[in-house]
């Protein structure tokens, strides 16, 4: 079922099984802490701007930016544990940046979050593309 696990069988050690379906095991940590995490700052009235916003949400951001790259290169490597994890620090910060665009849309911690991403990706991306899969 790829709506909960985008992986293919090749990458299912990437995976948890859950009731008999698929999971991401990064996913599993992001999303629903992402969405508890927009809904507490909601609650909490948490404050648009703090000073440490830019530097807090990257640094959430790149463990998991970071174990991704290094899956993409040792795609046997890492553990579920680790991803999951890197995902609840993903979450977290995604529901930092999500919370202050609903309200004011492009914030600067949501542009750093995103420029990031892409300074990561799109190397990591380019450098692994024409790699063989492994068997």
């Amino acid at each position: 079922m790829f709506w909960l696990s985008h992986h293919r069988e090749d990458e299912y050690n990437r995976t948890y099984v859950l009731g008999g379906v698929r999971v991401c095991a990064r996913c599993l940590g992001t999303y629903p802490v992402l969405l508890a995490g927009f809904f507490a700052l909601f609650a909490l009235r948490a404050p648009l701007e703090w000073k440490w916003d830019v530097p807090v949400v990257l640094g959430l951001t790149l463990p998991a930016l970071g174990d991704w790259a290094l899956g993409r290169f040792r795609p046997r490597g890492g553990t579920n544990l680790v991803r999951t994890g890197t995902g609840v620090l993903l979450g977290l910060a995604l529901a930092r940046s999500l919370y202050i665009h609903v309200q004011r849309p492009l914030p600067a911690v949501l542009l750093a979050q995103a420029a990031l991403v892409t300074a990561v990706a799109v190397p990591v991306i380019l450098a692994t593309y024409r790699r063989p899969r492994p068997d």
